[in-house]
């Protein structure tokens, strides 16, 4: 009998689970369906020895010292303030727009943010009520650029003009009339040291804990006996789609080695105009590593493959309300992460949910005792494994 099963091995899952095995001395088995841990932030050694992430380049950054102050516990920092250009119309310019960008594609030599305002300010469009996406962009910086940098990157993203998907979409990324070209602006902006899959091996290194891969929730959850559940996987899918699917968008991720020192003057590059993909990243810069070759990863929006964006609609919310009504019904089961809440969280608020659902286990779900610590055998003493789940640790 295991005190706790954790349904996902990502940073929701681990959070939970090294909390509750360290601070609760309760047992813990974590499953993830995926042959690795870490969830989407898993990053691995190719072939040729380049430290590359399989699921697209994952960037730390946060203004939360607790939060930092937690996965230090796992993990050593490395500095690093990502930077993304843009190529519109046969230039790279910096993305989010600032000013650097406004004068490179309209030749001019604006020195102050307040001639770079009051240029922005006189394409910009009024919008009498923002709701959509492309109403933030045209409110701020006018239909030209909006159709230069947002509308094709949007529409390639998520299979919707940016005028049918909710303000949130867009509003994530600012309009800067300085000459500031990093990404993000956050206090900390770092990247674990020796990357991601090393912290998560650390968080998951406690003895109370045990990892289950290859292990589908379905197929195991009758087999395995437990107290209490932790799921961080869709939502929709624990309650076998009841209401319908909950609409996502997926990637598509062609990785590329290069015997070259480096592809691009940036981690990232976007591609917001004709080009299927909308990006393309390249690892070294992100991680640091030295090497003689390097690995970029084109990313391709997909309809289909594994849910990564929920799809910000007013329909698809209501949806999601029915189902987050079915699981504040279900006792004994605790939904985190931005798939059992159909959010999309960047990771620190991934981290910072895992933690405040913490604080609440604590207040309210009492202590007990297990008689069978972390035990769940069949009858001739063996660990009762479908298919090709392999159980670590």
């Amino acid at each position: 009998m295991y005190d706790w099963l954790i349904v996902g091995a990502g940073f929701a899952g681990s959070v939970l689970a090294e909390r509750i095995a360290s601070q609760r001395d309760q047992s813990v088995l974590i499953i993830d369906r995926r042959p690795h841990i870490a969830g989407n932030a898993y990053d691995r050694h190719d072939d040729a020895g380049v430290l590359m992430h399989q699921y697209g380049p994952h960037i730390f950054h946060t203004n939360s010292d607790a939060i930092v102050e937690h996965l230090s516990q796992f993990t050593a920092w490395r500095p690093y303030e990502h930077r993304v250009l843009a190529r519109v119309d046969g230039k790279l310019v910096p993305i989010p727009i600032n000013r650097t960008t406004v004068n490179a594609l309209y030749d001019l030599d604006l020195k102050t943010d307040e001639e770079a305002e009051a240029f922005l300010g006189s394409r910009a469009e009024p919008v009498e009520e923002i709701r959509t996406s492309e109403d933030v962009v045209v409110s701020k910086v006018g239909r030209e650029l909006y159709e230069k940098f947002f509308r094709g990157y949007t529409t390639k993203q998520w299979g919707l003009d940016p005028s049918e998907l909710d303000k949130s979409v867009t509003s994530r990324v600012p309009t800067r009339t300085n000459d500031d070209d990093r990404y993000f602006t956050d206090t900390h902006q770092i990247m674990p040291k020796h990357g991601y899959t090393r912290m998560f091996e650390k968080m998951l290194a406690h003895p109370n804990i045990k990892v289950m891969l290859n292990a589908d929730y379905r197929e195991v959850r009758d087999m395995i006996p437990h107290r209490r559940l932790i799921f961080t996987g869709p939502v929709d899918e624990f309650f076998d789609f009841r209401y319908g699917r909950l609409p996502y968008r997926s990637l598509r991720f062609e990785h590329v080695t290069l015997e070259q020192e480096r592809y691009q003057d940036v981690g990232t590059v976007n591609y917001p105009m004709s080009e299927a993909y909308t990006r393309i990243s390249e690892y070294k810069h992100i991680t640091g590593q030295k090497h003689h070759a390097t690995t970029i990863t084109y990313e391709y929006p997909s309809a289909t493959g594994d849910p990564y964006y929920p799809i910000p609609r007013a329909e698809n919310q209501a949806l999601y309300k029915r189902y987050q009504a079915l699981a504040n019904q279900t006792e004994n089961v605790h939904f985190v992460g931005r798939l059992a809440t159909y959010r999309y969280y960047n990771m620190d608020q991934v981290v910072g949910q895992a933690l405040a659902e913490f604080r609440r286990i604590q207040e309210t779900v009492p202590l007990w005792t297990s008689p069978v610590n972390g035990k769940s055998r069949h009858a001739d003493g063996e660990m009762i494994l479908p298919g090709a789940a392999r159980l670590l640790n």
